[in-house]
């Protein structure tokens, strides 16, 4: 990388520990509506190694339900549109804060004209609610690019996100830096050729990021451009 035009946020996990909230609202859905289904932390762990809420559904019934009748696909998204809801009802509560080191990192970059973006597996309503909740602004007015997983055929660990993040930027994608807390997100953002800095989340410490440019233990070792570039050894 000889320049630095673009950083690419990851959402849950990167931007906020949002994880839990994901969790908690999933598990007051399936209570809901009659589902004996209940993810604890270790069972949720596991499933975060499917990318994409109703896809984790779809996996849980399969692998731990395979005995009991199969919810169809338009009845998962159902699902998980009340649980969407449910989701920005938890978050607007006030209980989710930034990480540590993103927002200086956002504002640093702003002033130093290099751009934001986002690259997600999660919804576009769920990124304007952490948004509201953690900057007061719509996510629009935070980021100039918004990819989200609702927009693209494959989620992460497949590269879509990321190259959409890229081709609406408008840029090479090794000018541009990614900001990840998961393998699959990793794995997603190096396959579009971004090259990608970790700091696992509280769901993912312990997986491999060997691919990763960097790996730190949180994103307030680099909360400014200055620290940013040093420890991609740009000038």
């Amino acid at each position: 990388m000889k320049q630095l035009k673009a950083i690419i946020f990851d959402v849950d996990g990167t931007l906020a520990e949002t994880e839990e909230a994901h969790r908690l609202a999933f598990n007051d859905i399936f209570e809901a509506h009659g589902l004996d289904w209940n993810w604890d932390v270790s069972m949720y762990g596991e499933l975060l190694k499917t990318t994409g809420g109703k896809e984790r559904m779809l996996e849980y019934q399969r692998t731990h339900r395979p005995n009991a009748p199969q919810l169809e696909f338009e009845q998962i998204a159902i699902l998980h549109r009340i649980k969407t809801t449910r989701y920005a009802e938890i978050i607007s509560s006030g209980s989710t804060s930034l990480r540590a080191g993103i927002s200086d990192l956002i504002e640093d970059a702003k002033a130093q004209g290099i751009r934001v973006a986002v690259a997600t597996t999660t919804n576009t309503p769920n990124v304007d609610c952490l948004s509201l909740a953690c900057f007061g602004k719509p996510a629009t007015e935070i980021f100039e690019v918004i990819a989200a997983g609702d927009e693209v055929e494959n989620k992460k660990p497949a590269p879509d996100v990321f190259n959409l993040a890229v081709e609406r930027l408008g840029l090479d994608p090794d000018v541009c830096v990614g900001l990840e807390d998961s393998r699959n997100g990793l794995l997603s953002c190096t396959g579009a050729g971004v090259p990608c800095i970790v700091s696992p989340g509280v769901y993912t410490l312990g997986s491999d990021f060997s691919e990763a440019r960097a790996t730190l233990k949180c994103f307030s070792e680099i909360n400014t451009i200055e620290k940013l570039k040093a420890l991609l050894d740009l000038d």
